[in-house]
């Protein structure tokens, strides 16, 4: 029986890792989770000089606030350097620490928790589990500390700083204080094991079962732990109204403690080993989002300043009109054998053109499978053997 998008599936998760490689087409690629988006001065230089030394120059940011090293040397010595600045805490789990928090972490005017020191925690709880190993490396955590800017992503645990939890973005009606909610979203990585079938297609994720947020839910409220709080007799499970997806944008955000936090766009979505370089030497932690823009955090209004001129000089814009805003971009060639054009410098030579941030967010794909494509109203630029094919969905 068909179940989901999964109809058919046969092979393992091949998502990658940063022991379990992609061979693309311009060479070994890795992928490093970094839980809550969250990267220390320190890690993010150890990153830049992975990529200049041992890849193709360039970190790659992706929609789950990870990051990629492209066209890697020594996959080896690569691990090895990541491992020892305590970016692989759990080589068993490496591939299942997906993480998605509001990059604010409860800084900004709508913020309630900090939902970083939570990311934190459910990384170690979920490290110290050795059968969530077996989680498919697309199975997605995410806190939303009441901006409600991750909250729609699509994650197939999250936690709102209401209380609510969501199933594959199911309101399912359990709620739970914020010190309960870690043991109660790794319950539900539990349950999705225990769920999953014994034989037959391959599940990834929770929307893929049928019925797997009431299935999981059920296991949840069955739970003789009692962590969870249930809704009052005849008060229906409700489907809190999830916000339109979040475009990237940039410039200054007011912290609700009197310091600021400054929101750069990243050009397609990539970072050159210089320009994480230079944002290392900041020394400064850097919070990167998953509509791939980075965030520097706690400013005074004259390190805002200073900031801002940093941003400025290695090419990341804190202009929200700028026309890198909502302009996103596949691989393309010659790192994606399946791309039919070199998307990127197509995208780089329309963006020259525009003056203005585009009224609704571009995506430029190299082939039909339009990786990389955000949630939301998108105009597609796909490329086909006859140039591209504009398309609005």
């Amino acid at each position: 029986m068909p179940v989901g998008d999964s109809s058919g599936r046969t092979r393992p998760d091949a998502c990658p890792g940063a022991l379990q490689v992609h061979e693309a087409a311009d060479g070994p690629l890795a992928r490093v989770r970094l839980p809550g988006g969250a990267v220390s001065a320190a890690q993010l230089g150890v990153l830049a000089m992975c990529a200049a030394e041992l890849g193709s120059g360039v970190i790659e940011l992706t929609s789950r606030a990870n990051v990629q090293v492209r066209g890697l040397r020594s996959p080896e010595v690569f691990a090895g350097r990541i491992a020892a600045a305590g970016l692989l805490p759990s080589p068993a789990h490496e591939r299942v620490r997906n993480i998605l928090a509001s990059p604010l972490g409860g800084r900004g005017p709508d913020g309630l928790l900090d939902v970083l020191a939570m990311a934190d925690a459910l990384d170690r709880a979920l490290c110290a589990r050795p059968r969530l190993s077996a989680l498919p490396g697309r199975f997605l955590f995410a806190l939303d500390d009441g901006t409600r800017d991750v909250a729609g992503l699509g994650a197939d645990v999250t936690y709102l700083a209401t209380g609510r939890l969501l199933l594959a973005g199911t309101d399912t009606g359990l709620t739970v204080v914020p010190d309960a909610a870690v043991p109660l979203m790794i319950d539900a990585a539990e349950a999705f094991l225990d769920e999953l079938p014994a034989d037959g297609p391959r599940v990834w994720r929770i929307r893929e079962l049928p019925d797997g947020p009431a299935r999981i839910a059920t296991r949840l409220r069955d739970d003789p732990s009692g962590i969870m709080t249930r809704l009052r007799d005849g008060e229906p499970g409700r489907t809190d109204t999830l916000p339109a997806a979040r475009r990237p944008s940039a410039g200054r955000i007011a912290q609700r403690d009197g310091r600021v936090a400054i929101e750069a766009l990243v050009p397609l979505g990539r970072l050159t080993s210089a320009q994480a370089g230079a944002l290392a030497d900041t020394g400064r932690p850097v919070r990167l989002t998953p509509w791939r823009t980075v965030v520097l955090p706690d400013l005074s209004p004259r390190e805002a300043d200073r900031a801002e001129q940093t941003l400025a000089a290695i090419g990341l814009p804190t202009d929200p009109d700028s026309p890198w805003a909502g302009v996103t971009a596949c691989t393309g060639r010659p790192g994606c054998a399946k791309a039919l054009a070199d998307v990127r410098a197509d995208a780089r030579r329309w963006v020259r053109g525009s003056a203005h941030a585009p009224a609704t967010p571009v995506h430029w794909a190299g082939c039909e499978r339009r990786c990389g494509l955000p949630r939301g109203p998108v105009l597609q630029m796909i490329a086909t053997t006859n140039g591209y094919e504009e398309r609005q969905e």
